[in-house]
């Protein structure tokens, strides 16, 4: 792709910058000699340009600067003849963007943020999840008070030369890929004077190049890029977060000028996160209940060792407030990996002398809390049995202004139901209610005035297994939270589904 534009006077200052964005480039700048009478002199004028450019088309002219590579180069002179220039840009891989700009008043324009005299990035904090950079402030906001701005970019593949390139990786959009057609769109000569504006003062334009004719044709895939750009202001020092352990990732500060939407790069650096420092692992005991605390995105770690051989092992899994994942490898072998909210069995098969590791992992919302029990007796286990359904049903028709009734399921085996009220406001949501309450927490953590009735129950037949209650002296027009607790023979605790009930404003 070929451009072409005209210094008018000799002696004049040059300055061609050329900014690939997403592949080589093999670009030079020729001055091209025009014939003699293509000067128009005799005449009075000089000849148009799109005649001058018939006359050189074919004419080879002398090479002022020529480069190859994915740099952002500059051609720079202080003093350039007078006449036509060409600038031919080649991309030998592939469909390309660049950038281009060009004037004869570099000195005035400093369209480009300058560096300082350092232009490394250094890494100042450096943790399992985070990284601190700082690099020195650039003298084109402290000298030449000009507005800038500091872009941070963050990858795990390579440091970028300049912010195009960031783009062009970021970019999931394809329509730039398209390039005009010379001929129909555009011919390279309509960019006579590209660069030059009227007033002298320069110009960047961004372009799209073809690569050199090849047989056969190629499809190129854009698939989604693992890469994140931060525009940070004027702030010369950051830190990088939610980053994974051990982890090598490469970072780049581009200083960008607000009035000219022109960046420089800074000199990028690379740097590996810490390793997540080995957490001890927790002994589970056969047939005990054992507390643990997971940090927010944490883990946790637990191993269970039966003493005598066994053919199944059962896990009991309580989740105190939102959920969390649970992972079991026996002897090294994953046997389960899922997702765990209020309270799970698990049932696998043992095996002689096998050790099993638990990974509990919590989750992006906050801290988790869990009960967990393990053991190769189930029927000695800690936790009363429970229904598949756990929430407390109340029936609509049977509200008074002074109470309601509900109904909950039980099981086959018999078990301890304790019942709670607590007066709420009007607005008291679900998202409320399971926000705020610890699902392990029993039936001590209550108020004695809260307290309702405790009753046993149990029936053979599942279908069966169903009991109401009505709760009475409540107030008109008022919510009211209730909770039921079961208590199984080990006496832990396990509280169904918290319900929201309103009495009648008027009976």
């Amino acid at each position: 792709m070929r451009y072409f534009f005209v210094v008018e006077e000799d002696n004049t200052p040059l300055s061609v910058t050329v900014t690939p964005c997403d592949a080589p480039l093999a670009w030079t700048l020729s001055l091209q000699e025009l014939p003699e009478d293509a000067s128009g002199e005799g005449s009075g004028d000089p000849e148009p340009l799109d005649q001058q450019k018939q006359q050189i088309i074919n004419v080879e002219g002398t090479e002022l600067f020529s480069y190859k590579g994915n740099d952002v180069e500059y051609f720079i002179s202080s003093s350039s003849p007078s006449g036509l220039y060409q600038l031919e840009l080649l991309s030998t891989e592939k469909d390309t963007h660049f950038k281009v700009y060009a004037t004869t008043t570099p000195e005035s324009d400093q369209p480009y943020p300058e560096l300082p005299y350092d232009p490394r990035v250094d890494v100042t904090s450096l943790g399992c999840t985070t990284v601190t950079l700082a690099w020195k402030p650039s003298p084109t906001a402290s000298l030449l008070k000009q507005p800038i701005q500091y872009c941070v970019v963050i990858n795990k593949e390579h440091n970028f030369k300049s912010l195009c390139a960031v783009e062009a990786k970021l970019s999931a959009d394809d329509a730039f890929m398209m390039a005009p057609k010379p001929g129909l769109d555009f011919s390279p000569f309509d960019f006579a004077h590209f660069g030059f504006a009227s007033d002298a003062s320069g110009k960047e334009s961004s372009f799209l190049t073809k690569p050199s004719p090849k047989l056969g044709r190629h499809a190129y895939s854009r698939p989604k890029a693992d890469i994140q750009k931060i525009c940070i202001g004027n702030k010369n020092i950051f830190t990088v977060s939610d980053l994974k352990p051990d982890t090598q990732y490469y970072f780049d500060v581009f200083v960008a000028n607000s009035n000219s939407n022109m960046s420089t790069a800074y000199v990028g650096t690379f740097a590996r996160t810490k390793e997540e420092a080995k957490q001890k692992t927790v002994e589970l005991k056969d047939g005990k209940v054992t507390d643990v605390f997971v940090k927010r995105k944490g883990a946790k770690f637990l191993r269970f060792a039966p003493v005598s051989s066994h053919q199944k092992v059962t896990f009991f899994i309580h989740s105190c407030l939102d959920a969390v994942q649970i992972q079991v490898r026996r002897d090294g072998k994953l046997l389960l990996s899922q997702n765990v909210e209020g309270i799970r069995q698990f049932q696998l098969r043992g095996k002689p002398k096998a050790k099993y590791l638990i990974r509990l992992k919590g989750n992006k919302k906050g801290a988790s809390m869990l009960k967990i029990l393990a053991t190769t007796r189930p029927s000695k286990q800690s936790f009363p049995s429970l229904p598949e359904d756990t929430r407390i049903k109340a029936f609509d028709k049977l509200r008074t202004c002074s109470s309601a009734t509900v109904a909950w399921l039980g099981t086959q085996e018999r078990n301890k139901f304790c019942i709670y009220k607590k007066e709420v406001n009007d607005n008291y949501s679900e998202d409320q209610k399971k926000r705020e309450q610890n699902q392990c927490l029993g039936p001590d953590t209550r108020k004695k005035s809260e307290k309702v009735l405790c009753k046993y129950f149990h029936s053979q037949n599942l279908q069966k297994a169903v009991t109401t209650e009505t709760i009475k002296g409540l107030q008109p027009g008022k919510s009211y939270l209730l909770d039921v607790y079961v208590t199984g023979h080990g006496g832990h605790s396990v509280k169904y589904q918290s319900k929201v009930v309103k009495t009648r404003k008027f009976c």
